[in-house]
């Protein structure tokens, strides 16, 4: 029995960094509208910027968070306010093309300046201290701190989305783009804002994933996919949603490697279609 307790547990602890994955898609999602294939590869392109600080500065790469996050939010704002804005807006399609090309100019970009090798940070002692959670229950440090992480951050985004001018622009872009001019803010900027704070988040999650997977410039469209299914399992624009999703997927992974470890994978796609089949809307209501 403690066996299986010990399996939903690393489950729950992997789906935190899946909720981190998440975050960010369903921002873009939720506020901008639009479906962003290039964000399992903007992710890994903040775990190799991470990779550059770390190796050019010598840092400990936890450490790199305070480089790479606002560079990523840097970029985010950029990419929304050079590329994305001309897009929203003119339909479905146009974002959705823009963002599949982006991502193959940031998949072969990676691939001849970092070529197809294997990559990873070296944390240290952290990767392979655990500590006894329950009884027959022994938990790693670094996935209780990816999982501490996204709760915390999650409930600031909350925070920001309910508790803040800005965040009441956030809902008014989802809800109703008409009515931000009405309240003293320029869309675009909102949107590029929104693009920001969600390239933000991914920058956290890429620092953790390159701690603790190896990852390759072509790693992105597994983490968009994992994304995606903690969003549509959780519910489009809901951050709570979103963070339940990614668990399940998490905790479905692990069971299904318990099982046999070619399940892995698959045991999370078919938790993804028989709750999409249940309840497609999500299981948790958008805002929540």
């Amino acid at each position: 029995m403690s066996d299986w307790l010990g399996i939903v547990v690393q489950g729950i602890l992997t789906g935190g960094l899946y909720a981190l994955f998440a975050a960010g898609l369903s921002m873009s999602f939720g506020i901008l509208r639009i479906v962003n294939l290039a964000h399992g590869d903007l992710i890994v392109l903040a775990c190799f910027v991470a990779l550059m600080v770390v190796e050019t500065l010598g840092l400990p790469a936890l450490t790199s968070f305070i480089f790479v996050v606002p560079a990523m939010f840097a970029l985010g704002y950029a990419l929304q306010q050079g590329l994305l804005n001309r897009v929203i807006g003119n339909g479905e399609l146009p974002p959705l093309l823009t963002t599949f090309g982006l991502s193959i100019v940031i998949q072969n970009s990676l691939l001849e300046l970092f070529s197809a090798d294997n990559r990873k940070l070296q944390a240290g002692a952290i990767e392979v201290q655990s500590l006894d959670l329950l009884p027959g229950v022994t938990v790693g440090w670094l996935p209780l701190l990816m999982f501490l992480c996204a709760v915390v951050l999650l409930a600031l985004l909350h925070a920001l989305f309910f508790r803040t001018r800005l965040g009441r622009a956030f809902r008014a872009a989802a809800d109703d783009p008409r009515t931000l001019s009405h309240m003293g803010y320029e869309p675009k900027r909102i949107y590029a804002l929104a693009m920001g704070t969600a390239m933000a988040v991914c920058a956290v999650a890429a620092v953790f994933m390159a701690v603790r997977t190896q990852f390759t410039p072509l790693s992105g469209p597994a983490r968009l996919l994992f994304a995606f299914e903690a969003v549509i399992i959780g519910g489009m624009g809901s951050i709570w949603g979103t963070f339940l999703g990614a668990l399940l997927l998490g905790v479905a992974q692990a069971v299904g490697a318990a099982l046999d470890p070619v399940l892995e994978t698959l045991a999370g796609h078919v938790l993804f279609f028989i709750l999409l089949l249940l309840r497609p809307q999500g299981l948790i209501a958008k805002g929540k």
